[in-house]
């Protein structure tokens, strides 16, 4: 065995090794007894207990005992233990969303994938029992010219029987490989979840997004239609002599500027149902509407949990831990190749020989036995399948610690995004209120003749911008709650474990 294996690795091996020298030992023993098949068994259940490899454990991770940004340890339940359905309270997008879990198509290939690996497990598994094969066959043959002394003419010999094949999986090949297929189904059903989460939390996003453009839109529309009425005052005071052309050409750009937000907006919302309508699994087309944007959420705190429920709760980080067990347990299947191989082969067949038109029989056959293998030489390739696979497991391992400090950067961000987000929503309530009492006032001072036209387009044009500014900082808002929850690993619950209370049985994962 490699020397540069830890002391408890090396304890480990030596310790087959012992087993193995006193086992084998053993079965030359009762290989010699009058009953040998019946010993041959009794040394393969003797044997079948070896199993060569590491176990997977859990690594540790060091944890913090708070987000980063969390105003405190929060022991309470986390916004992401709560459904999706409970979280986003529209109707409408409640809608939306279970007609894309019916029918996404990365959900579809996610699916497909689980019964991929369900088929791989149990073919797998199946080369830990004995195979039996049925044959059977009936030649006729018959010789034209001179034969040989006593050489039939004719002859005829039909046959059926039943061949087994068995590998007694003495090192624990077969189990380590099954383990690993299960860690891999594992890991496919996680990797569902994921898709399921991504996919609830990106038609909540679209959803909002196309919210806020439909109260964008009221906004340019309603500031479009004002600034046409603002645009004939001041040309018939143009015409009346009372304002001047550089008035009525600076009204113009206010309503062009209207016009355009507005062209712009109705591009945007086209393009949003387009994309929500692919995440539903459909060809782009128009997508319905329930309640206003600043209805969706009702929430009136953000929980967010402990840190240590992130283990549990995010299906990446479960899907990346699924992934590190296979690759623990592919380990054992490489360490396997150092020890003999035990082979087990028989037949049991019967049939009859048809000679020159007598007939000899009926015939029996049934035979037994096993075949070893034993490596000895095959220029390092063993011990370098070995290193590959624990190779890979250090790899999966990285991967695995490198999913948990995303996770927590994400939540990290998406705390700090959620207070920022709110605070400056604040702010923009405070700036339209200024800005409606500046563009009220700059209308009043321009009718009175105390200040030009310049004044009111500015104050106009400040007004519009800060009105557009609250509902995107009102959707941002939103969004920062729907990244929280999806960090938090929230979204991939499935509705009828609503009643239960959590997650159905068959639905935990295995570990």
């Amino acid at each position: 065995m490699p020397s540069h294996q830890s002391p408890i690795a090396l304890a480990h091996d030596g310790w087959h090794r012992r087993r193995v020298v006193t086992t084998l030992r053993g079965l030359v023993t009762l290989a010699r007894a009058p009953s040998s098949g019946a010993a041959w068994l009794l040394a393969a259940l003797m044997l079948t207990a070896c199993t060569v490899g590491p176990d997977y454990r859990r690594p540790s991770y060091p944890t913090p005992a708070a987000f980063r940004g969390q105003a405190a340890p929060d022991s309470a339940p986390s916004i992401a233990d709560l459904g999706w359905w409970r979280v986003f309270e529209d109707e409408t997008l409640q809608q939306l969303i279970r007609t894309a879990l019916r029918e996404n198509y990365d959900l579809r290939i996610a699916a497909a994938r689980i019964l991929e690996a369900r088929a791989q497990l149990t073919i797998t598994r199946s080369f830990q029992f004995p195979e039996v094969n049925h044959s059977g066959s009936a030649i006729y043959s018959r010789i034209e010219g001179k034969r040989v002394v006593l050489q039939p003419q004719d002859q005829f010999a039909p046959q059926a029987g039943f061949d087994l094949s068995f590998e007694i999986d003495f090192w624990g090949r077969f189990r380590r490989a099954t383990e690993a297929a299960r860690a891999n189904l594992v890991a496919s059903e996680e990797g569902r979840r994921l898709v399921i989460s991504t996919l609830v939390t990106d038609v909540a996003t679209d959803y909002f997004q196309l919210r806020s453009l439909d109260r964008e839109l009221e906004v340019s529309q309603r500031t479009l239609a004002a600034r046409q009425d603002s645009l004939r005052l001041v040309s018939l005071r143009e015409r009346g002599g009372v304002a001047s052309l550089i008035d009525v050409r600076q009204a113009e750009i206010l309503v062009a500027q209207a016009g355009e937000a507005v062209v712009e907006t109705q591009r945007q919302i086209e393009q949003t149902e387009n994309a929500l309508s692919v995440l539903l699994g459909r060809n782009p087309d128009a997508v319905p509407r329930g309640r206003p944007l600043l209805q969706q959420l009702s929430l009136p705190t953000v929980p967010t949990g402990v840190p240590s429920s992130l283990f549990e709760r995010r299906p990446d980080i479960r899907q990346a831990e699924a992934q590190l067990a296979a690759a623990t347990a592919r380990i054992g299947v490489a360490k396997a190749d150092f020890y003999p191989r035990v082979f087990l082969s028989g037949i049991a067949a019967g049939g009859g020989l048809l000679i020159d038109g007598r007939w000899v029989g009926p015939q029996g056959l049934f035979s037994i036995g096993p075949q070893i293998t034993l490596p000895i030489f095959n220029t390092g390739r063993t011990q370098a399948g070995v290193d590959a696979a624990e190779a890979q497991a250090q790899q999966t391992l990285a991967v695995y610690q490198q999913t948990i400090l995303q996770a927590f950067r994400e939540v990290a961000d998406a705390l700090v995004e959620h207070r920022k987000r709110r605070e400056f929503r604040i702010a923009q309530e405070a700036l339209v209120t200024s800005a409606t009492d500046t563009s009220r006032l700059a209308g009043i001072r321009y009718k009175g003749g105390v200040s030009s036209y310049l004044e009111v387009l500015n104050s106009e044009q400040q007004l519009f911008d800060s009105e557009l500014g609250l509902v995107r900082s009102n959707r941002d808002e939103l969004l920062a709650v729907v990244r929280l929850y999806r960090a938090l690993g929230g979204g991939w619950q499935e509705e009828r474990e609503a009643s239960a209370g959590g997650p159905l049985p068959e639905e935990r994962g295995t570990r």
